[in-house]
């Protein structure tokens, strides 16, 4: 008897995906959309190992299958699994072969279960290596290095018998107030694009075809447009009009789904009044007909219950979910009930084909039909060398005397002070496992180690992070004033406790103040963006002994600064740079690593001014009467430890017919259009200087305008005195902006074409882009 039609893997996938579902029940079908079940529930860790548990069992046989299985690996206060209950690095690929196993062995068809993980910076596993979070990789300005750390990360996953990565990308920082901002790689649609595509290049590697077995499929978390909710409030309503949504939250969804990207997870919150996870307009109409994705649309998790209000009862809430292009659930109740969905003819079953086939198309291209176990391959390298590079290159010296920095033999006595300075959980971020005793390295420990010979390093903490007490401050003034030099480490944290209370789909609740010591994270929405009154206190009283300040914020949002001018020499930003991220900290402060980071976030004078975003609407508004509209520091601000001339920006053609520049390709590829602007390096330190393009409209278009928009970056290496020319081609992606129709053309006017070293810090080149005008502009 021959194999079935299916098991060949000569056989398109789209051909196997149709045998396959030929031969399926309504009940299998259904189990294949669905991973109804916490992965940590999966197993129990016994004296000899861990064992499958009955309810695994018996979840597999309610359907006769399994579409995905969550979180197998997952360790957190929210799951429960510690270190001595969970599965490490060496458990890893065994569990899930078991798991898997158990599968294929006992379901009639023998269909695998896809096993899906949370990457958010690194493998949110036991052993699984961090990366600093996404708001400081976007502070890198560097795709490439990520590109190559997401590389890394994935093969630790598939090493470890998972096949999905779950990655947050496509949410911008509108609003610095949401706990969630450490999430994004930063406020701009531009750069989040180009890191995401990166994350897409390097977690599954080239689009189209199979998915290699070093290789795992990537879920772009979150679609769309939940960074833009009101007050900065996790999982609220937005405001968003369609031109908004197009402008600015959906650049980053469609670079990664034209890079190849496996999946999108739809976002909580709503648009236009209907949640994203039954908006067919967006799942469907734009992202698959539009854009011709083709790949998965996984809901967030409990996210199809919060349809059963409006649907009226979950069987309803489900089949709506399903019309309108939801192919996978997460946690839900309203899934689970599609055969009685189908069975009432609330939604086809030949609805419900299309996305069972959408599931079983990954676990082809993943080839899990052909190599369904992981086996005793080595544990893959973590990328902890790629992590501490993404730290050091994520380091942003906000405001510097000049004279402070970099610190040298001369400082003979260094204090390091600050609640920040010594806790690894406060440097890493949300969505992390706990860390082995030993295991990474604390900004104190890193100063400790990369100090000169000579220089003795004492520590006080000063204060606790959050809350009024000013006690230990006496102690730490005593130390500051006996030193040459203090180094002030202040910010926030995402480190959950065990204590901590959390929302059904694991977000922090921290309202009632169950979580004191955390003001970061998914659910931790801060009203005032100031550090907490007890590190304030601190500063000013350090500040007040007249030692050489370096103020050094470990955070996970842009904290609100006042103006530390004339008060600290320094100030820097290292956001949360992981495990490692102390030695990247220490390599700056003491100059055996240049300052190379630039904000990918406007840091606000106080959040009584937001949203204080760079590319906002050109209305020339000049500010409240008491505070000016503008930022503390504005967004691609960042200094280094030597100065940095810049030419004036020259063009090669200053006039260009807008039909020249075609969709998908630069303008006049004969003659190509180029910007170019000089840099040079005037000090007496190397520097990598990070040149970045911006386009300002000055006539014309359909919408009014905004200020100025990214559109392109380069990274350059300057010797001390050195000259280097930053060229920049000048395309239908430079020019493009949303239509009426919102399609993105390159409309008739003029633009300004800028270079500079940040947002605020630009000179222009006018461009002429003649073309038919529309009579009919006027929207009135």
């Amino acid at each position: 008897m021959s194999e079935p039609r299916f098991r060949d893997p000569a056989e398109p996938v789209a051909a196997r995906v149709r045998d396959l579902l030929s031969r399926m029940t309504l009940t299998e079908k259904v189990g294949q959309v669905n991973q109804r079940m916490y992965g940590w529930h999966a197993y129990e860790r016994t004296a000899t190992g861990h064992r499958l548990t009955d309810a695994f069992r018996e979840e597999v046989a309610a359907f006769g299958s399994m579409g995905a299985l969550y979180g197998l690996q997952r360790a957190d206060p929210w799951s429960g699994v510690t270190a001595g209950t969970g599965i490490g690095e060496a458990d890893g690929a065994r569990v899930a072969d078991s798991v898997q196993r158990h599968v294929v062995e006992h379901t009639r068809l023998g269909i695998p279960v896809l096993l899906v993980e949370e990457m958010p910076h690194g493998l949110q596993a036991l052993d699984g290596t961090l990366l600093p979070v996404n708001l400081a990789v976007g502070a890198t300005w560097d795709p490439g290095l990520y590109e190559e750390a997401a590389a890394l990360a994935a093969a630790q996953l598939r090493s470890r018998g998972g096949h999905v990565a779950l990655v947050s990308a496509l949410d911008l920082v509108r609003d610095p107030r949401w706990g969630r901002a450490e999430e994004c790689f930063g406020e701009d649609p531009y750069l989040a694009a180009r890191f995401t595509e990166a994350l897409v290049r390097g977690v599954q590697g080239p689009p189209g075809g199979a998915i290699g077995p070093d290789r795992a499929a990537v879920v772009l978390k979150h679609f769309a447009g939940q960074g833009a909710t009101v007050g900065g409030r996790n999982s609220a309503a937005t405001e968003l009009g369609a031109r908004e949504l197009h402008e600015i939250h959906l650049e980053a969804a469609l670079a990664g789904v034209r890079a190849g990207a496996a999946g999108v997870m739809a976002a909580y919150n709503e648009f236009d009044g209907v949640p994203c996870a039954a908006a067919r307009p967006l799942l469907t109409g734009l992202l698959r007909e539009s854009w011709g994705f083709d790949g998965l649309v996984m809901a967030d998790g409990l996210a199809l219950d919060r349809l059963v209000r409006p649907a009226g009862d979950p069987v309803r809430a489900g089949a709506a979910a399903l019309r309108a292009g939801c192919d996978l659930s997460l946690w839900d109740d309203c899934f689970p009930r599609l055969e009685e969905a189908v069975r009432r003819g609330l939604v086809e079953e030949s609805t419900l084909d299309v996305a069972v086939g959408r599931v079983l198309a990954l676990k082809f291209r993943l080839g899990l039909f052909e190599r369904p176990y992981t086996g005793q391959r080595a544990p893959a390298a973590g990328p902890v060398e790629v992590s501490e590079r993404l730290a050091r290159a994520s380091v942003t010296l906000l405001q510097h005397d000049g004279v402070t920095l970099p610190l040298s033999g001369r400082v003979r006595a260094l204090a390091v002070i600050g609640p920040n300075a010594d806790s690894l959980p406060q440097q890493i971020g949300d969505y992390t496992a706990p860390q082995r005793p030993g295991h990474g390295v604390t900004v104190l420990a890193g100063i400790r180690s990369r100090a000169p010979e000579g220089t003795g390093v004492a520590y006080a903490r000063g204060c606790e992070l959050t809350g009024g007490d000013r006690s230990a401050v006496p102690a730490a003034v005593a130390l500051a004033a006996a030193s040459d030099t203090a180094v002030l480490v202040l910010g926030g944290s995402s480190a959950r406790e065990s204590t901590t209370a959390f929302d059904a789909n694991g977000a922090a609740v921290v309202a009632s103040g169950n979580a004191p010591g955390m003001t970061c994270g998914e659910g931790v929405d801060l009203a005032d963006l100031a550090l907490p009154e007890g590190q304030l206190a601190l500063l000013d009283a350090v500040v007040a002994t007249g030692t050489p300040v370096v103020v050094v914020l470990v955070q996970g949002r842009p904290h609100a600064l006042d103006d530390l001018t004339g008060r600290a020499g320094a100030v820097l930003s290292a956001w949360y740079p992981g495990p490692w991220g102390g030695r990247a900290v220490a390599d700056v402060l003491f100059g055996a690593a240049e300052p190379q980071g630039r904000l990918p976030v406007s840091v606000p004078r106080s959040a009584a001014q937001l949203p204080v975003f760079y590319n906002g609407k050109d209305h020339g508004y000049r500010g409240y009467a008491d505070q000016p509209a503008t930022p503390r520091h504005a967004f691609g601000h960042g200094l280094s430890y030597t100065t940095v001339e810049y030419g004036e920006p020259r063009l090669s053609r200053t006039s260009v017919a807008a039909e020249e520049f075609t969709a998908g390709g630069p303008a006049g590829e004969a003659e190509p259009l180029l910007c170019a602007v000089e840099v040079r390096n005037t000090g007496d330190r190397p520097a990598v200087e990070t040149v970045q393009l911006y386009v300002r409209r000055l006539t014309g278009g359909t919408s009014w305008p905004r200020v100025r928009e990214l559109r392109g970056f380069v990274r350059v290496e300057l010797a001390p005195g050195e000259r280097a020319e930053a060229v920049f081609r000048v395309g239908h992606g430079t020019l493009a902006s949303v239509t009426r129709s919102l399609e993105r053309a390159v409309e008739p006017g003029r633009f300004a074409i800028e270079t500079g070293p940040s947002s605020d810090r630009t000179r222009g080149a006018v461009l002429d882009v003649p073309g038919p005008r529309d009579d009919g502009w006027s929207p009135w």
